[in-house]
């Protein structure tokens, strides 16, 4: 059996080098040079004048493509005069353009001899020349898409991705000043797979004309080749490419499957590789199932040691005077979990995280690091290591553990499982593709990505899920530590709020705690709690005003800059005065102003404001936010100041957790 399988797997190996060597481009079926030539020729009588014309035009490009990824060019007079310009890719480098440019010059000479209009693709730029003026005017005839010949398994979900990311990618690339006509992004696909995408517009068009072509662009190539992993649209005027490598930064398709490449043997290596196999395949049989027995009566052994242990820690864990939890599990009203059946062994969780290798860290949570890991059936896990100097102790882990695991709601994180060995203590989250908000919503090059209706489904996602904490959730939970860091993002860029290692239970119908200790950041952090210690479900309600502020303007509350002379410490205050003045439209991003009507921004601006006044008692609650954003025809009453300063902190930055005071914190007790 053995000899069989590696004549097979030998087989496979020839035949994908053989087939390898074979492709000049391992993505698409032709290559470069692309062209595009008219149909007429110059005029004979002006032959001689316009072809000198033209070579003083590709000469002097190409001169320029040493220093410039753009340029344009003319010659002659009216009657025989030439344009020219060319677009290289903004990730090459000059001397790759220039390269490009020059092998152009000598394709589109050699491809369309004497004619009046002519354009060449080469595989990172694009030159053309026409004897009429075409600098500035928007030309999306003959567009030519070219696919990669491998085909997608989930076409409609993949064309759903590719649009939504090449849609975004436009609007950065045409409105974004920065960015010059151009932009490149990346989403994650599936597990394995990541979406690498780039548009370009020549900069002779104005941003509407750039949007204009990228969509039409997109439009053509979603229309013919949805079902590719991956293709390239050809425009005069624009470019597009999206592949699931990351085509801009070097890589090739061939290059993610180098190791097939690499496996080639000769004919005599692959014969002796046969003879040893053969003779030893009943050594290795005999060996596999020896082991095979070993480790399945290690793993019974183990396992039932395991369970010994858990009952044991789960004694430990937390003090049942304190919590008012008497038994192992949480008794729900019609289900039974059973805090063992969440239980994830450490070891099973240093293979996942790789030892919490510092390249697997996600980031630094208030209570710990929180490591990216992967379990043995591939499925992708978020680790939340809590620091062994953490007054997060027993009682709160055990609080997070039992609570979090009956907390069920599609915009909250959601708790797989934990940990408790020795004085490690470890909570399992599912892990979230897109990671934070505050990754993409504060990235000036990602920011694009989020339209104004996804703004807007985030932000209704995050009430939603503070409204379930606050009311519809079997106890009742205060976050306290809401921002735009603890609201990850699944792959469709849906919201759920993360870390509830500072949510704490309040009993019965309790509606205000006073504590000793405060946690929180900088800039979210209601001023009665930072100042006082008091928290209420105004705290989350000032939290997410700050935080709707933060998504519908793309700025952060905090390192706020000054902008048109104003005296403003920080986001809420500019926000203030624009509203007092009647400018509060002077907020929006500027990303957004094609997609979000003038009326709605103001109302969610209005919103906002109510949520962060300075007595907690003005502001909303989570419930009355959801009908002031759902229902346009509500009056909302006029804001009174929000709180400029806030107090002591402790900031989220601060790395030096153990020195916080203690907790005063009420017994469980179910609504």
């Amino acid at each position: 059996m053995v000899h069989i399988i590696s004549v097979t797997k030998v087989i496979q190996l020839i035949f994908i080098y053989s087939l390898t060597a074979t492709l000049h481009d391992p993505a698409f079926g032709d290559s470069p040079p692309y062209n595009t030539c008219s149909s007429s020729a110059a005029d004979s009588g002006h032959a001689g004048a316009i072809y000198s014309n033209l070579k003083k035009v590709l000469i002097s490009l190409a001169l320029n493509a040493s220093a410039a990824k753009f340029s344009d060019a003319s010659s002659g007079n009216d009657s025989d005069r030439v344009y020219g310009l060319y677009m290289c890719l903004n990730y090459i480098s000059n001397d790759t353009c220039n390269n490009c440019i020059t092998t152009a010059t000598q394709d589109i000479t050699k491809l369309c001899p004497n004619k009046t209009d002519a354009i060449v693709w080469e595989e990172v730029c694009q030159l053309r020349y026409a004897y009429g003026n075409f600098f500035g005017q928007l030309d999306v005839s003959g567009n030519i898409p070219k696919y990669n010949r491998k085909n997608i398994s989930e076409p409609e979900r993949y064309r759903s991705v590719v649009n939504n990311t090449l849609n975004n990618l436009t609007k950065l690339a045409a409105f974004d000043p920065s960015n010059e006509m151009y932009a490149t992004g990346e989403v994650p696909f599936t597990n394995s797979d990541t979406l690498y995408a780039l548009v370009q517009c020549t900069k002779d068009l104005s941003a509407d004309d750039c949007d204009a072509c990228l969509n039409k662009a997109i439009a053509d190539i979603l229309s013919c080749c949805y079902f590719s992993r991956g293709a390239r649209l050809l425009s005069r005027s624009c470019y597009l490419r999206y592949e699931l490598y990351a085509f801009y930064n070097g890589d090739t398709e061939a290059s993610v499957s180098v190791g097939n490449q690499a496996s080639g043997k000769s004919n005599q290596r692959r014969m002796w590789m046969i003879i040893i196999l053969a003779a030893v395949a009943a050594f290795l049989l005999l060996v596999v199932a020896s082991t095979g027995y070993f480790f399945a009566a290690k793993k019974v052994a183990r396992k039932r040691k395991g369970m010994v242990r858990k009952q044991i820690q789960l004694h430990k864990i937390g003090d049942a005077s304190k919590t008012g939890l008497r038994y192992q599990h949480v008794r729900g009203r019609d289900d039974d979990l059973k805090a063992q059946d969440f239980y994830i062994d450490l070891e099973t969780l240093d293979v996942a995280t790789s030892n919490f290798s510092d390249s697997n860290m996600l980031g630094q949570g208030g209570f710990g690091p929180v490591y990216k890991g992967v379990l043995s059936d591939g499925k992708e896990i978020a680790v939340k290591r809590l620091s062994s100097c953490s007054e997060q102790g027993n009682a709160e882990f055990t609080n997070e553990v039992l609570l979090i695991l009956k907390l069920q709601h599609k915009n909250l994180v959601k708790l797989l499982g934990f940990c408790v060995d020795g004085d490690e203590k470890l909570l399992v989250y599912e892990f979230m593709p897109n990671s934070s908000l505050d990754a993409i919503l504060f990235d000036p090059r990602k920011r694009g990505l989020l339209c104004w209706s996804k703004r807007i489904n985030i932000v209704n996602g995050i009430v939603k899920g503070i409204l379930y904490l606050h009311e519809d959730s079997r106890l009742r939970i205060i976050h306290r530590d809401l921002k735009a860091s603890n609201v990850l993002l699944d792959y469709d860029m849906n919201p759920k709020i993360s870390d509830f290692g500072m949510a704490r239970i309040f009993a019965g119908s309790e509606g205000e705690v006073n504590t000793a200790r405060i946690v929180g950041t900088y800039g979210y952090m209601a001023p009665e709690y930072a100042m006082e210690g008091l928290y209420s479900i105004k705290s989350d309600v000032f939290s997410f005003g700050v935080l709707l502020i933060e998504i519908i303007t793309g700025r952060r509350n905090t390192g706020f800059n000054q902008s048109r002379g104003a005296t403003a410490p920080n986001l809420l205050a500019y926000a203030w005065h624009l509203w007092n003045e009647g400018n509060a439209l002077d907020l929006i991003d500027p990303l957004l102003t094609d997609t979000c009507s003038p009326d709605e921004f103001l109302r969610y601006i209005h919103i906002g404001l109510l949520c962060v006044q300075e007595d907690a008692f003005d502001r909303p609650t989570m419930s009355s936010v959801v009908v002031m954003l759902q229902g346009e025809t509500i009056t909302l009453c006029q804001p009174q100041k929000p709180a400029f300063s806030f107090g002591r902190v402790t900031d989220d930055d601060d790395n030096n957790y153990c020195s916080v005071n203690g907790l005063t914190i009420s017994d469980l007790s179910p609504r």
